[in-house]
Formats: structure tokens, C-alpha cells, sequence
């Protein structure tokens, strides 16, 4: 049952005052009202969104019993949270790319890593649909911290770049303190929030007892905090492990671990509610939270698995009176740059483009740069691939998608795998057009110890709800009925009376790529 948000009607006395009185109160609340923050001439309708690094719906709001998440918790209570949410690739560029153009990297051109050899970009004409581009066109000041992660930065460039320990989501947002309070600017504010945590790093726990000792997931060694940080700390036998990895020692450590990096993601964003409150903002700023995809385990991250591509998505609209709700509607990752630039009053709902577009001929020539390059694939951008779930907010229980649709490529470099699904309420296709190679790992993942457990008892060993073998090789097509097998444990491609399904999907997927311009439709005819 939603909650309505209500605000009581301040009644006022009447009071006669001789008129020499009355002066000296009326000039005296003047020379307060200099004495203090006039928060009252702050901007309306700004936006925080808030991105994380590999962080599944493992938060107390989604029901998880064992997650302390108690700040992402109360937007949620005060907001909407959606249960379908979906990246629709889990890899860290390449869906960054995805969050911050409206176009699935396949057609955006960043088809996998940003950083060092991997040296993926996007194309430079999607600086027409790019979301801290728009959001300046739609009069907003725009500020970033964090993980950037995308490419090139003339396309997805932010007017201000603040910096504070990634790691650290409290540090960063004391750090954003004086560009979100900044009234020297009548702009509204866009700030794009993006955390390190709970990404693998930092190292393996020494004090481990097992032979192969988890990760750390960025937290401290030994037991350490970082500053202005109330660390929390998991037993490994109370964590929740997912149906697509093993219950063993070494998956509970790593867990244990994951679990206390997304705690730390929750305190920042409770000082982030704090800063905002305290300076009269929290009523006139739209709070969006989600990950890039799911977390950093074989089976989650690179996959296009549930576990790889269902995130947490929790907005706090406070213009709306629809509060504390929950939405079924399916949500892709490719909605979210039109859907904040809809918020901000930026969005031609007809053509679904920006109101005020970039002219790119002249926004390069102006530039002297990329003038030879290829900029846009033979193909202009137009229009986003996403379109708005504003009307979720005030609408829960209406629809969005019918379909959504994900297309991976590449993690790093050396992980060329090609992946394409659709995916509806009922049934998920994956087409893994690169089938017969055997599943390529990213480097981190290969590593985990959850992971090289199970590997070293052989190709038999139980992954989760597959084997060793089972998640190296993999078939050409898998169709999961999502509806009655959510955790993707019987592929249905592979068995008798199902063929008509699978027929049916496979005219879906290659309508959408279709529609989506992916290249690898080409695939279908001569492979």
C-alpha cells in the first residue's frame, strides 16, 4: 500500500505590535536572516545519482535479512524501489557507457574497457546524447566524483571534477559538500555519485585461516577502518549465498567481505542525506541508486546471467506524493539518460532526443578535433535506445518494457565473447554467438578464491547451479523459463517441446537487434 508524503499547514497568530516595536523586530529578523545559510534560495529539482561498482540488490530493502543498509533502506522506504531492474551489460566501461549515453555499447562504440591496453571508447558524436552534456544543455551545473571509466572525456565531460578516496564513499561526500551547497550558481545541481566499493581490490585477507584466502573487496587489512568510516563487520557463516555460486569456506569469506564494502557504500550515502538535509536540499533533490551490474563473481560480473545483470535501483522523487512503493515494471540501464533528462524538463518525449540537441559538426569543429575520425558508425544518434520511467514514480504498477534487450562483447580486451539476450517476464534467451571458445575470465575473477576452489577439484565440481565444466562451455543457445526458474538452473533449448519457444525468441532477439543496429546481427547469416 503506498504511503503518501503530507506536509501540514502552518497556521500563524495575529499579533498587533505598536508600530516603533514592530520596526525593531522586522530589522532584527533582517540582520538574522544575514547571520545565517539562506537555504531557502537554493535550486529546485536537482539530481544526485548514485552509481556503484558490482554491487547485486544485496541491501536490506530487497530482503536481504543480513545486509546493514539502513540509509539506501530509507530512501526506498521514501521513495520507489524497483524490482526488475537490469544493466544490460556487466562489464564496468561498457555499462558506464550505457548508464551515461542511452545506447547499448554496441551501438555507443564502447565495447569494453576504458583504461590502460583495452583503450575502448565511445563514439565522439554521442557527445549529441551524453548525459552530462544534456544535463548542461538543460541548465544544470554538472559535477562528478569518483569512477569515471568512460571515454572520451570531451564526450562525457562534467564541468566539475571533484575528487575524494573512491573507496570512501563518506570521504566523497564531504567532498561534493560545497558543490552541492555552492549558491554562488542559481543552476540546479547534477551530481554523478560513483563509488569504487564493492569492487575486488586491495589484495587477499592474510588472516584467513583457508589455503585460499578471499579477496578484500577494498576493504581495510586487519580489521581496519577507513576515516570518518564505522566499518561493518560479517560472520562468514551468516552471509546469503546465491544459487549460481557454491556454498563453500571460500565463497562465505569473499562474501563476508563483499558484504562489509556495501556497507560502506551505505554511510556514504547517509552523509549525503545529512549534507542535503541540513542545508534545506533534501526536498528538492531526485536521489537515484544503482550499480553498474552484479557483483564481482564467476557467474555475476561478465556474465549476462541474472546475477550479472539484475541491480538495485531505488529513486527518491520528492516532488512526488506517491512515497514508499515498490514497481515490478522491467528497467534497463539505457533508460536512465533520458529518464533524469525527462526530470530536468530536457526531454522531447516525441522524438525522445534532447529538447536542445548538440549540433556535432560544429561541436567538433569548434573543437578542431576527431574531424577525420570516424564519430558515429555510419549511423547518426538520433535518438535514445531507453526511454523514461518518470511515470513510474508517480505510477508504480504501470508497465515500461515489455522486452529488454542486453548485449556484451568484451570485459578486458582478451575476453572476446559476444552475448546477446532478450528477456521478457516470462522467458530469457541468451545466444552466445561465440559458443564453441571456451568462456573467457576476467582476471580478478579467475583469481577469486571462490572460484579456484571449485576449479581444483576438476571439471565435475559444482559451480553453483552448473559445474566447472558446465560454466567453461557453454551452448549456443540458452532459454530459461524466468518466470518458474529464476535462478536459470534448466535450459530449456536443449529440451524436448520447447522449440516453438525457442523459435519465437530467436525472432525476437533478431528483431531487436534489428531495431537496436547491432552489428553482430550478421552473425545469424554466416555463423
Amino acid at each position: 500500500m503506498a504511503r503518501h508524503s503530507m506536509q501540514s499547514n502552518s497556521t500563524r497568530d495575529s499579533v498587533r505590535f505598536r508600530a516603533p516595536i514592530a520596526v525593531v523586530f522586522i530589522l532584527l529578523g533582517w540582520v538574522l536572516s544575514l547571520c545565517v545559510t539562506n537555504d531557502g534560495n537554493a535550486a529546485e529539482r536537482n539530481v544526485i545519482f548514485i552509481i556503484t561498482d558490482d554491487e547485486s540488490p544485496t541491501l536490506g530493502c530487497y530482503g536481504d535479512a543480513i545486509a546493514k543498509t539502513p540509509a539506501i533502506d530509507a530512501i526506498a522506504a521514501d521513495g520507489v524501489l524497483f524490482r526488475n531492474a537490469f544493466a544490460t551489460t556487466a562489464s564496468c566501461s561498457a555499462s558506464r557507457s550505457v548508464v551515461m549515453s542511452g545506447l547499448h555499447n554496441h551501438r555507443n562504440g564502447q565495447f569494453g574497457h576504458q583504461h590502460h591496453y583495452h583503450k575502448f571508447a565511445s563514439f565522439h558524436d554521442v557527445v549529441r546524447l551524453s548525459l552530462p552534456q544534456v544535463m548542461k544543455n538543460a541548465g544544470y551545473r554538472t559535477g562528478q566524483i569518483g569512477k569515471y571509466h568512460v571515454a572520451p572525456e570531451a564526450v562525457f565531460h562534467f564541468e566539475t571534477y571533484l575528487k575524494g578516496n573512491s573507496r570512501n564513499a563518506v570521504e566523497m561526500a564531504d567532498a561534493s559538500r560545497d558543490f552541492i551547497t555552492d549558491l554562488s550558481d542559481d543552476r540546479p545541481f547534477f551530481l554523478y555519485f560513483a563509488t569504487s566499493d564493492p569492487h575486488r581490490g586491495g589484495g587477499v585477507d592474510e588472516t584467513s585461516h583457508l589455503e585460499l584466502k578471499p579477496n578484500r573487496f577494498g576493504n581495510k587489512a586487519k580489521r581496519g577502518a577507513y576515516p570518518g568510516v564505522e566499518e561493518v563487520f560479517y560472520d562468514p557463516k551468516d552471509v546469503v549465498v546465491p544459487a549460481f555460486l557454491p556454498d563453500t569456506p571460500e565463497t562465505r569469506e569473499e562474501l563476508a567481505q563483499y558484504y562489509q564494502s556495501c556497507s560502506r557504500i551505505d554511510q556514504g550515502v547517509a552523509r549525503l542525506v545529512e549534507i542535503l538535509k541540513a542545508n534545506d536540499l533534501y526536498d528538492k533533490t531526485m536521489i537515484v541508486f544503482t550499480s553498474d551490474h552484479g557483483m564481482a563473481f564467476a557467474g555475476g560480473k561478465t556474465t549476462v546471467y541474472e546475477g550479472g545483470l539484475r541491480v538495485p535501483f531505488v529513486v527518491r522523487d520528492p516532488y512526488q506524493s506517491v512515497r514508499g512503493v515498490e514497481s515490478e515494471a522491467l528497467l534497463s540501464h539505457v533508460d536512465i539518460t533520458p529518464s533524469i533528462l525527462d526530470f530536468a524538463d530536457g526531454l522531447n518525449r516525441k522524438t525522445n532526443a534532447p529538447k536542445n540537441p548538440i549540433n556535432v559538426k560544429k561541436f567538433w569543429a569548434e573543437r578542431d578535433e576527431a574531424i577525420m575520425d570516424n564519430r558515429n558508425g555510419g549511423q547518426a544518434f538520433d535518438s535514445y535506445h531507453g526511454k523514461s520511467w518518470l511515470h513510474l514514480l508517480a505510477n508504480p504498477s504501470e508497465p515500461h518494457h515489455e522486452t529488454i534487450f542486453a548485449s556484451h562483447t568484451f570485459h578486458e580486451i582478451q575476453m572476446y565473447y559476444p552475448m546477446r539476450v532478450v528477456r521478457d517476464k516470462h522467458y530469457k534467451l541468451i545466444w552466445n554467438i561465440a559458443h564453441p571458445l571456451p568462456y573467457p575470465f576476467a582476471s580478478d575473477l579467475w583469481a577469486a578464491s571462490s572460484w579456484q576452489a571449485q576449479w581444483k577439484q576438476g571439471p565435475d565440481a559444482v559451480y553453483g547451479n552448473k559445474t566447472v565444466d558446465g560454466y567453461i562451455h557453454r551452448p549456443e543457445f540458452e532459454l530459461y523459463d524466468i518466470a518458474a526458474d529464476p535462478n536459470e538452473m534448466s535450459n530449456l533449448a536443449e529440451s524436448e517441446g520447447h522449440q516453438d519457444i525457442l523459435d519465437r525468441y530467436k525472432a525476437k532477439l533478431k528483431s531487436m537487434q534489428k531495431e537496436l543496429q547491432d552489428p553482430w546481427i550478421m552473425k545469424w547469416d554466416y555463423e
